[in-house]
């Protein structure tokens, strides 16, 4: 049997109330009542803490403290290990104040540990229903929570936010922040807090969602404003001023308001409390197709945007828009750092950006103005950005009747792994990467239409593309690369064995730390890129680090766990863990957690059934189960089995997994309604048959 190349190539490069805590140890006796405005400010003075996702509010990532540096480096060793008892993607990045380190894992799970001893104070499960883990892309994932005035806030992956006392775990409350749960919404993201609010954006498009964010009383959770990204249906009342500016560039024809729209601001937001501006990074179109949802063109605002609110009032200020027309996935939703630099000579206050497009951006943050971009990688949808700030777009790339290597891929050049921006090196220091994907429009596209051969259509997905008609043609990569955002190049790089590396961390010690997809964490030179120090840690890394000091000494920790959308169906480790962090110092000697072998079953073998099924088979794996499992047999698993290496037993009785099944407590979907045991029998004969297709002869 010859396998379809499209499916081959789609499943090897493609995946895309509350309990109470427990109380294990008695807390520090200084639980984090003193995160506030003051605090932040002074923290930011020298860091000894990391009290919020991006250490400070311009979230530079760049820490103060230099007693780790690039003559000691290679003295770190490993102070204690902590088990998160996750299975799934880990893409928090741990804060810390005073000696406490508050983390999240996935199914949006908390831990309170103590860092002095490496033991856990408390946790708390929201008890996310995990048979509606299909609802999210992206894995099962939380980047985090926030801290201040004594609370812990952690939005659960089902959208809601919650409040926990500091000190003990408990539920001091939580809101539903999802206007529609007809709607596949989910929150993966980082809360972040400022002048006494926490703001929480969402995401979704790829299902059908219109985005918003909402802001909160950060003592109350009383709701004091939300402010909708994308235009609604435009016979009725637009919420502001804002979303009639943004609905003049939308094609009503195309009904885009019954598919949501999208930008959904999943992942980046800032805060500016000199100018009294946040910034929110949005996403992607719902559909991915810019012809599908607004057939007569149009900007489409206000996706793949970055826009800048009046954090009092939610009311819109200014907005500039990265990719017009979005029509690739291309986000811009990645980590946004506010940074003061001379640009011919002249300060400026400027957001420095890399999106999923490819090209890096340096923007004026007073008022939205384009200064400068340039791609810091290979594309091929802009030829780069004109004095106007506007991309000059190629033909092609958008065309979509006919296949075209998308370059970057709706994975992006830059995804939500955070960059860092050191100002004694000048340089920001970014993962970069590519994940080679064919796209084409689907012309005959109706929303939320399952139809076999739609990817991952049976789900809830609406993309409005075809992926991989043809087999791309770029390679993968992964790249850390250090840019000059003055002179907007690359000033150094470093090539990783695979795409989908981890976050990034600089200090003024004159590093920079960073985790790779094949389980290491890393030290550089933040000036030359010269490799200081490295040690195992048996599981890819996707998240970022951070750094700390705690009774004089300066710690680094990384959350550690394989995972996010590319995980779900790839890796780039022959071990496997749960998910861990790691904290490490100068002198540490502790021993490193066991790593395992990935169970790996031979090929499997002897499932019988009908050859005539795998056409049908193929196109029901496709549109049902390809973006997690992968291409049985081709693709190797992620951090969810691939099928073709699973015992014959567990594939002979699939219907036994895929209705009411009991990995539904693990979050795998219920197919009831979905799939009838004669769509089950021919998924099984694809699975079977592409097995047999592989084997060596």
């Amino acid at each position: 049997m010859k396998i379809p190349h499209a499916v081959r190539m789609l499943g090897a490069l493609l995946c895309l109330a509350g309990a109470a805590a427990t109380a294990q140890n008695k807390p520090p006796t200084k639980p984090p009542s003193k995160v506030d405005a003051a605090f932040m400010r002074a923290n930011a003075a020298k860091t000894p803490d990391w009290p919020s996702y991006g250490l400070d509010y311009a979230e530079t990532r760049f820490s103060k403290l230099d007693q780790v540096n690039a003559s000691n480096v290679k003295d770190l060793g490993l102070v204690w290990s902590y088990d998160l008892q996750s299975t799934r993607g880990v893409e928090a990045t741990p804060l810390v104040v005073d000696g406490v380190m508050y983390v999240t894992a996935s199914w949006s799970v908390v831990h309170a540990i103590d860092v002095r001893t490496g033991k856990a104070l408390w946790t708390y499960d929201p008890k996310v229903d995990k048979a509606k883990g299909f609802k999210g892309c992206c894995d099962v994932v939380n980047r985090g929570v926030a801290l201040w005035q004594g609370k812990v806030y952690v939005a659960s992956y089902d959208g809601r936010l919650i409040a926990l006392d500091a000190a003990t775990g408990k539920t001091v409350w939580e809101k539903d922040t999802i206007v529609d749960h007809s709607k596949s919404y989910t929150i993966t993201g980082a809360p972040r807090v400022f002048k006494g609010k926490v703001v929480i954006g969402n995401g979704g498009a790829e299902y059908g969602v219109r985005g918003y964010v909402t802001a909160y009383d950060a003592a109350t959770g009383d709701q004091k404003w939300r402010w909708f990204i994308v235009p609604g249906d435009p016979s009725k009342p637009f919420e502001d001023a804002s979303m009639a500016k943004a609905a003049k560039t939308w094609d009503p024809s195309g009904e885009y308001w019954k598919a949501g729209g999208g930008g959904t601001a999943w992942d980046s937001i800032t805060y500016d409390p000199e100018l009294n501006l946040m910034y929110v990074g949005t996403g992607n179109g719902s559909p991915w197709s810019h012809k599908a949802r607004s057939p007569g063109g149009g900007d489409n605002l206000y996706l793949a945007s970055i826009v800048a609110l009046n954090p009092d009032t939610g009311k819109y200020v200014w907005h500039y828009q990265e990719t017009p027309g979005d029509n690739w996935d291309y986000t811009s939703t990645q980590p946004m750092i506010l940074a003061d630099i001379k640009i011919d000579n002249k300060p400026r206050k400027v957001i420095l950006h890399a999106p999923k497009n490819g090209f890096f951006f340096v923007l004026d943050r007073t008022n939205g103005k384009f200064i400068s971009a340039k791609n810091f990688t290979e594309v091929n949808w802009a030829t780069g950005y004109g004095k106007d700030g506007r991309p000059i777009g190629v033909a092609a790339a958008r065309d979509g009747t006919k296949p075209n290597d998308a370059i970057p891929g709706p994975f992006g050049a830059h995804n939500w792994q955070p960059m860092s921006f050191n100002p004694m090196t000048g340089l920001a220091y970014l993962p970069s990467q590519h994940v080679p994907l064919n796209l084409m429009d689907d012309k005959d596209w109706k929303f939320n239409e399952n139809a076999p051969g739609r990817p991952h259509a049976a789900l809830g997905w609406n993309t409005a593309k075809f992926a991989n008609v043809e087999p791309p043609t770029s390679k993968p990569s992964g790249r850390l690369v250090a840019w000059d955002p003055v002179a907007q190049k690359e000033v150094w790089g470093v090539e990783h064995v695979s795409p989908w590396n981890g976050g990034t961390l600089t200090t003024a010690g004159n590093l920079v730390f960073q985790g790779t997809a094949d389980g290491r964490m890393v030290a550089y030179n933040a000036k030359t890129g010269d490799k200081l120090w490295e040690t195992p840690t048996g599981t890819g890394i996707v998240a970022a680090p951070s750094t700390y000091m705690v009774d004089g000494k300066q710690y680094v920790s990384i959350a550690v766990g394989w995972g996010g959308v590319y995980g779900l169906a790839q890796r780039a480790t022959e071990t496997n863990g749960p998910g861990t962090v790691y904290t490490f110092a100068a002198g540490g000697n502790a021993a490193k957690p066991d790593f395992v072998q990935y169970r790996m079953d031979k090929l499997v073998q002897g499932v019988k059934y009908d050859p005539a099924n795998v056409t049908a088979g193929t196109y029901l794996y496709v549109s049902n189960c390809v973006f997690c499992h992968g291409v049985p047999g081709v693709d190797r698993g992620g951090n969810i089995p691939n099928l073709g290496y699973m015992n014959s037993s567990y594939i002979e009785n699939l219907d036994k997994f895929v209705f009411h099944g009991a990995a539904m407590e693990r979050g795998m979907p219920d197919f009831t309604g979905k799939l009838t045991m004669e769509d089950v029998e021919k998924i099984k004969a694809f699975i079977q048959g592409t097995a047999d297709a592989i084997r060596p002869k």
